[in-house]
This record gives structure tokens, C-alpha cells and sequence, in this order.
């Protein structure tokens, strides 16, 4: 018998058979609280065979039956001694209703809350959005100022190929972002792309992705702060005239004053530590993106059309200088649909797992903020050019033409509202279109230092940041005037990366539907980028634009 003790006791794969008895009941092998995928994980399958085996060994019975029962515990690691018979061993710290510990998505979720890196910077930071915050988001960042001038692209275009190419962008944008929304979560790698640059450089390697992705990345971030800046600042000096009246005695600030104050509180509301944190901030946004574009086409279709309006396309004199018209008009189109840099980042605030994976809430949210951007960016289009036609004013689009053209027949109420609305507006953008940059920036302390940037580091970051922006705007107030070539540099970003990377990471069937499509626009996307900047470019240098280095007007 002690020999057989011994043997027990080294955990043999099959226990030796005994002489046999009458089968116990009570001695039954307690289930394992595991799926079934799970047996032959290495943590695993160590315990089952130790627990048949000591049952085995009992029947032997007597003082010698206890003994070798008393030595199989021996064997088992130090922490998961559970007395047999008494309850069913844990195998698992996972909850059961979530995935399997070798899914793909469990490997995503690992890769993303887990990651101690990831967990310290501002996007990833905290994982509770849901669809409400991604509509809020979506809505505040895809809808801005750059709409209040598609009146003047259909004064190139024409009512017919105006509508026409609104729609065809405004569809072709919608199933890039579909695209995007559905590339977050790689299934076969098990990992999450929580920003577009992280999901192109691992696409196409960093040294591609640093040549034909950062400069226009980084621009719609940065670059978009810059603007905000300059349209924050201009209009609340317009509502403060407004609010002040023509016989106000107060000493009115200078234009650079007006865009430090602006400042000011974009830096403040920087502070809020991540992008979840800033879901109400986008809400106020979004509603008054909806309201001022809202009041704008409907004082511009109440006090009617303007005397002397025409709807001839304005034709250029040469036939070169036509073409170039229309190719900036087309960029001026593409430049009022933006956000496609911030789709992965709105994502990544999301939960995911393999029943409920995050582009389910993150689609329903899109559907519902486009179906409110299409019905903003439409109305501004069409009621704009029927108000104004080729009358409207270049620089400003539909916020100029009001102020121009109805400042004395609308109510001061309806027009400090409305410039009210347009400063609230550049404040909340500010903070979603700031967030990448501050990733960015905190990233680059958090792999070094292997540690969280300090609250006090973190502030004096982004008021770095901002201020710098403050700066840029200062210096160069002129950047509105070169929207064309602007859509140019960004078209890229919205219409094309998204269809080359779907082909990269996908693989659609060769010749394929899926296949067809997404070359097809990669390729016409990219013609038409370098068509845009060049056509931006020769506007630029042909009609001119008024610039004033370190003097904003």
C-alpha cells in the first residue's frame, strides 16, 4: 500500500485501477467552473487530474487510504489548496458572462484597459462612453464654421452640380466613417486602434504613415485650434458691438485682446482630464452648432432674397482659370465635412466585448449626429444661395451676409444670439479638436518616464499648448481665406486612407464588390487631393489674399 501511495502522490496521468468496490456516491468528480475552451489552458489542467486521483487513492480505506489522500494536497502549488469536497475550485478570476480568456476581443480588451500606458493618457484614460456621448462628440466635431461657407462653392458650381456634389461628398464621407468605425476593433490581431495615426502607422509602417498622414493629422488638430481661435475671437467682438450698442461709452478691446480672452476660456475648459470628461461640453456644442446654423437659413429665407441676385455660375476668363474655379470650389465642399481624425479616438471611450462590441453604439450614435449634420449642412447650402447668390461674401459665408447685409432689419436679440451661439461653439470644438494633440503630447512623457504625467505637468501642458495656438492665430489671422486649398491637404483623411486601409487590414475578395469600390475611390480620392491643392494654390496666388502677418483685423 505505500507503494501505491507513492505512486499517487506524483500525480500520474491515469490513477491505477484498484480492486473494485461499490461506487460511492458521495466521491463524484465536482464539475469545473470553466467553459469548456478552457480545459487544456495551461493554468488548468493541473487541478482536474489532482482531484481524480485522491478519490482513487480513498478507496483503499483505513489509515493508509488517509495517508495517501494526505499526500496529494502535498503536490499542489501553494494558494489554491481548497479542501475537497467542500466547494468547486476557481479557475478563473473572470466573471463567467464575459468572453473566454483566449478570444480575440478578450486580447483587445487586455490590450487597452490593462495596458498601463494606455490607461494614463487622455483618450484611453476612461472606458464608460456609450452612444449618447458618441453622438454628442460626432455632432460637435463634424458640424463648425467651415459650413457657413458652402454658399460660395455653389456660386462656382450652380444649383444642379452643386446639389449634386454635396451629396455625392456627404455619401462618400459616410461610408469612410462607416469604414473607420468598423476597423477599431481587429478580430484576428485581437487589438483596438484608438487613434487614426496609431491605426495607419500600423497599416502602412511608420515611415509611410509619417510622410503622407502626420502633416495632415496633426493639421486638423492643431490646425483647427488655430482657426477656432480667430472665429472665437472675431465674433465675440461682433457680439459685444452688438450687445453694446451704437451708443455705448465702453472702451472696446483690440482684436488681439479678443482672441486672448478667447483663449482664456478654451485653456480652462482644456483642464478637464479626458475625452469622456468633456461629453457635456460637446452636448452644449452640438446644440449651438445646430442652433446658430438653424437661425442663420431661416433669417436669410425670412427677410428673402436680396435685390439684383443672380444664379449664373461665376465663369472666370480663361478656360484654366475655370477649371481651378470649380476644382476650389470642390475643395471648399470637402472642407465642411471634418471629424474622420477623431472617429477611432471617440471609439476608443467605449466599452467592448464579444457580445457587445463597441462599433454598435458607436454606429447608432453617427447615424443620429449625421442625420442632424445633413440636416444643417443642407438647408445652410441651398437656403444661403437662394437668400444671397453671388452676392455672398467670400470671407465669413453666411455669418458675413447676415451682419452685411440684415443687421438693421434683424432684432439685436436674434443676432447677439447668434454670434453668442458661434463663440460657445469654438469653445467646445476646441476641446475635442485639442484632445489628439494632448494625447500626443502626454505620450511622449508617459513612455519615457514609464508613470502618469503629474496634474501639474498636465495643466501647464495644455495651456502651453493653447496659448501657443494664441500665437499661430496672431500671427497668421489669415487662414480662413485659403479654405479650398485647406480641404485639399485634409481630403485624404476623410475620403481616401480609410478605403486603403479597409483593403490592407480586410483583404476583400479580389475583383470583389468591396474590392471595386474602395480602389476605385482610394484612387479617384487621391487625384482629386492633388488636383484641390493645386487648384487651392492657384487661387491663392491669382486673385491674392490680404496677408497681414501679426495684424488681425
Amino acid at each position: 500500500m505505500s507503494n501505491e501511495a507513492n505512486e499517487i502522490s506524483s500525480a500520474p496521468i491515469t490513477p491505477r485501477p484498484v480492486a473494485p468496490k461499490p461506487p460511492v456516491a458521495s466521491q463524484q468528480q465536482p464539475p469545473v467552473s470553466c467553459p469548456p475552451s478552457q480545459y487544456n489552458s495551461p493554468s488548468l489542467s493541473r487541478s482536474p487530474l489532482l482531484e481524480a486521483a485522491v478519490p482513487a487513492a480513498n478507496h483503499h480505506g483505513g489509515e493508509e487510504g488517509e495517508g495517501a489522500g494526505a499526500i496529494v494536497p502535498s503536490k499542489t502549488p501553494k494558494g489554491a489548496r481548497t479542501p475537497l469536497g467542500i466547494r468547486t475550485p476557481r479557475m478563473s478570476l473572470t466573471p463567467r458572462f464575459l468572453t473566454p480568456l483566449g478570444s480575440p476581443v478578450r486580447k483587445a480588451l487586455r490590450a487597452t484597459r490593462l495596458d498601463p500606458e494606455d490607461a494614463w493618457l487622455p483618450i484611453t484614460e476612461s472606458r464608460n462612453g456609450n452612444k449618447y456621448y458618441a453622438a454628442f462628440h460626432t455632432l460637435c466635431s463634424g458640424i463648425g464654421i467651415q459650413a457657413l461657407v458652402l454658399p460660395v462653392a455653389f456660386t462656382i458650381l450652380g444649383w444642379t452640380w452643386g446639389i449634386i456634389c454635396l451629396t455625392i461628398a456627404f455619401i462618400w464621407q459616410l461610408y469612410t466613417l462607416y469604414l473607420l468605425v468598423h476597423l477599431h476593433e481587429n478580430i484576428e490581431t485581437g487589438v483596438r486602434y484608438s487613434r487614426y495615426m496609431q491605426l495607419f502607422s500600423l497599416t502602412f509602417g511608420d515611415r509611410t504613415a509619417n510622410l503622407l498622414g502626420l502633416f495632415p493629422i496633426m493639421y486638423l488638430s492643431g490646425g483647427t485650434c488655430v482657426a477656432l481661435i480667430v472665429i472665437g475671437g472675431s465674433t465675440s467682438k461682433l457680439f459685444f458691438q452688438t450687445v453694446c450698442g451704437a451708443t455705448c461709452t465702453a472702451k472696446p478691446l483690440t482684436t488681439v485682446e479678443w482672441y486672448l480672452l478667447f483663449t482664456c476660456f478654451a485653456v480652462m475648459f482644456s483642464l478637464l482630464p479626458n475625452l469622456n470628461s468633456i461629453a457635456g461640453v460637446s452636448l452644449i456644442g452640438a446644440i449651438t452648432a445646430v442652433g446658430y446654423c438653424t437661425l442663420m437659413w431661416v433669417v436669410s429665407i425670412t427677410e428673402g432674397r436680396l435685390p439684383g441676385v443672380s444664379y449664373d455660375p461665376i465663369r472666370a476668363g480663361t478656360k484654366v482659370a475655370r477649371v481651378f474655379d470649380v476644382l476650389n470650389a470642390l475643395g471648399i465642399i470637402a472642407f465642411a465635412f471634418r471629424g474622420h481624425n477623431l472617429i477611432l479616438e471617440i471609439q476608443a471611450t467605449m466599452p467592448s466585448s464579444e457580445k457587445h462590441p463597441s462599433h454598435v453604439p458607436m454606429w447608432r450614435g453617427v447615424k443620429v449626429s449625421y442625420t442632424l449634420i445633413a440636416a444643417c449642412l443642407y438647408p445652410i447650402a441651398i437656403g444661403g444661395y437662394w437668400a444671397y447668390g453671388h452676392l455672398i461674401p467670400k470671407e465669413g459665408g453666411m455669418l458675413s451676409a447676415i451682419y452685411g447685409f440684415h443687421s438693421k432689419d434683424v432684432s439685436q436679440f436674434i443676432l447677439g444670439l447668434l454670434s453668442l451661439f458661434v463663440v460657445v461653439n469654438a469653445v467646445s470644438s476646441f476641446q475635442i479638436y485639442g484632445m489628439p494633440m494632448f494625447d500626443h503630447m502626454e505620450s511622449k512623457y508617459t513612455s519615457r518616464k514609464k508613470q502618469p504625467l503629474p496634474w501639474w505637468l498636465r495643466c501647464i501642458g495644455r495651456a502651453m499648448f493653447g496659448f501657443g495656438c494664441f500665437f499661430m492665430a496672431v500671427a497668421i489671422p489669415f487662414l480662413g481665406s485659403v479654405a479650398g486649398l485647406i480641404g485639399g491637404i485634409a481630403l485624404p483623411v476623410t475620403l481616401v486612407y480609410p478605403c486603403w486601409m479597409w483593403l490592407k487590414i480586410k483583404k476583400p475578395k479580389k475583383y470583389g464588390v468591396s474590392w471595386w469600390v474602395n480602389w476605385v475611390l482610394g484612387v479617384l480620392g487621391m487625384g482629386l487631393t492633388v488636383l484641390l491643392i493645386a487648384a487651392g494654390l492657384y487661387v491663392v496666388i491669382d486673385t491674392g489674399i490680404k496677408v497681414s502677418f501679426f495684424k488681425p483685423h
